[in-house]
């Protein structure tokens, strides 16, 4: 497979690696991105890397809350300029408190929730015509909770970052505390338990690779793999991060001495995971220039 510039750039960018590292890399796994990423890893070129994808849509994300319900959801647009629009804004305003106030719990079901003039989904199609962008509801999460429980909701940089917690036995407080830590430090599970088998077991064997190539011997290197999973483990669990108020205990002690436990987490960052078109003027003009579409 040819390695393309755009092949390495990306890499470099997820990766941290120089240049001819990851040109190596991609060469030695056929231009397989996350191969790549493992492999410069096992070598300990380059640092964990969370599988992302590239931040590249617009928008905002949302949480309304009534009683023991709540809706988390997330609306795109192309531009960021569209996303501070008022008219914009209060769509989604009108969108979030429509599907609160239904028995919708699917995307599909949100988008055939009744309004005074058709559906969300006649509304989203109206505005995409009159504000010019393609405007569309992403993803949502409606989540219930008993009375003995307490929903914390954070935003971060008026909407980029949208998180909902569900704690029991403690107060809102300790709820949205808990909201501003998985903002901030974005832990992709919550409990260890809720790691799947195969995230463990790839890492391990990265881990262990790593020892190996540090010319350990085979026993020291399978306790150091042990180690570094736990400290792997206190990256993208939330229960197990160090509490950004309090880095002397993890999340869960923290809302343990508060008298609580944690329950749920729901993180949305606008546009997470989806690819955006990068246009090259350059070429473009080049293009025009030698006559070509």
């Amino acid at each position: 497979m040819e390695i393309t510039a755009s092949l390495v750039k990306e890499l470099r960018e997820r990766s941290g690696a120089g240049m001819m590292d990851c040109k190596k890399a991609l060469s030695e796994c056929n231009g397989d991105i996350d191969s790549a990423i493992d492999y410069l890893r096992e070598k300990g070129i380059a640092k964990a890397t969370k599988k992302e994808g590239r931040i590249a849509a617009e928008g905002l994300a949302n949480i309304y809350v009534n009683d023991n319900k709540a809706v988390i959801l997330e609306v795109n647009s192309e531009t960021d300029f569209v996303s501070k629009n008022a008219e914009f804004t209060s769509m989604i305003d009108t969108i979030g408190n429509a599907i609160l106030n239904s028995d919708a719990t699917t995307l599909e079901e949100a988008l055939n929730v009744s309004l005074e003039d058709g559906t969300v989904n006649d509304l989203i199609v109206a505005k995409t015509a009159k504000i010019g962008e393609k405007l569309s509801l992403r993803r949502i999460a409606v989540v219930t909770k008993e009375s003995d429980e307490v929903f914390g909701s954070y935003l971060h940089m008026g909407g980029r970052i949208a998180v909902l917690t569900i704690l029991k036995g403690a107060n809102e407080e300790i709820a949205k505390d808990v909201a501003m830590q998985a903002a901030a430090m974005h832990p992709d599970y919550v409990f260890i338990e809720d790691v799947p088998q195969e995230v463990v077991a790839r890492e391990r064997e990265i881990l262990k690779e790593q020892s190996m190539n540090e010319g350990k011997p085979s026993d020291i290197a399978e306790k150091m793999v042990e180690g570094r999973l736990k400290k792997f483990y206190k990256e993208i669990c939330l229960a197990e991060q160090a509490f950004i108020k309090d880095g002397d205990i993890n999340v869960a002690t923290y809302v343990k001495n508060a008298g609580g436990d944690i329950k749920s987490m729901i993180r949305y960052e606008v546009g997470e995971g989806i690819e955006k078109k990068v246009e090259d003027f350059a070429q473009e003009v080049m293009n025009q220039v030698n006559g070509n579409n």
